[in-house]
């Protein structure tokens, strides 16, 4: 049985997807029920409180973790779940981490997840860790304006990273999953090409088929809008990130393909298959 946290996330919906069909048992864990594709089990559990998943993680081989918000919850100790995890029995851990972890070090919510990568290292575990840069899917956050107001509103407009498309993401951690090949293995997961703001809103018009306009925000309008989802520390730590990538944030990572054996899609595959969204 493979535990996927996360699981109704942009990458923990695939990958739970992709499991079930490679005929895995699976437990799906997230704070709410939702849908699951048949023969996944659910349990609703929040992560800032690890011994909630005892239950869960009793006869598991392997587990996915993404910690997102609950990294940085008020007296969170994420390393208690890679202790339980051991304790319960699991033989792989395939954690999703962060590019940050690397190329900005020193970045509060990047020690936070270095502290969580070294407590798996040292656990005795089978492992493998995935290092994604920006996200595509972080353009849902332009659905309700496109929508509503034919617009994208966001900072930096041209300046690029190579985000990577979630399903990419999702489908290396089915690899690491489940082959042993993988075990130790660290992968930097970036798209195929370097893409601004503005070019993104260009995409989604271009699918869309009408005009998108693009409004650029401040760092601080920018900021106010991200703290409504996310900690103070780690709006900054992207930030930072989206007005001046460094050289390794603007490489493009062979990783995908030389897990998958294909190149990454392109922001504008990751478009067409979720343009419903801005419609």
């Amino acid at each position: 049985m493979i535990v996927v946290t996360g699981a109704t996330g942009n990458v923990g919906r695939p990958l739970t997807q992709a499991l079930a069909e490679a005929g895995e048992q699976v437990t799906a864990v997230s704070r709410r029920a939702v849908a699951m594709p048949d023969g996944v089990r659910h349990v609703a559990a929040d992560l800032a409180e690890p011994t909630g998943l005892a239950p869960v993680l009793d006869g598991a081989k392997a587990l996915f973790l993404l910690l997102s918000g609950d990294l940085h919850a008020p007296a969170a100790r994420p390393t208690d779940i890679i202790d339980l995890a051991a304790a319960s029995g699991v033989r792989r851990v395939v954690l999703l981490s962060s590019q940050g972890v690397v190329t900005r070090p020193l970045g509060p919510s990047r020690v936070a997840m270095r502290t969580v990568e070294d407590a798996l290292r040292a656990s005795g575990l089978d492992w493998a860790v995935l290092r994604p840069g920006g996200f595509a899917s972080n353009a849902l956050a332009w659905a309700e304006s496109v929508r509503t107001q034919g617009m994208v509103a966001a900072p930096f407009g041209d300046v690029g990273v190579p985000v990577v498309d979630p399903a990419d993401i999702a489908e290396v951690a089915a690899a690491c999953l489940l082959d042993d090949r993988h075990s130790g293995g660290v992968y930097e997961l970036t798209g195929p090409e370097v893409i601004t703001p503005r070019q993104q809103a260009e995409e989604i018009a271009a699918a869309l088929g009408s005009p998108v306009r693009f409004h650029e925000l401040t760092r601080s309008e920018a900021k106010a809008t991200m703290t409504e989802f996310v900690p103070v520390e780690l709006a900054d730590d992207t930030l930072d990130i989206i007005s001046a990538p460094n050289s390794a944030e603007l490489r493009i990572s062979p990783d995908v393909e030389r897990v998958l054996g294909r190149a990454p899609h392109p922001f504008n595959g990751w478009v067409a298959r979720n343009i419903a969204a801005f419609r």
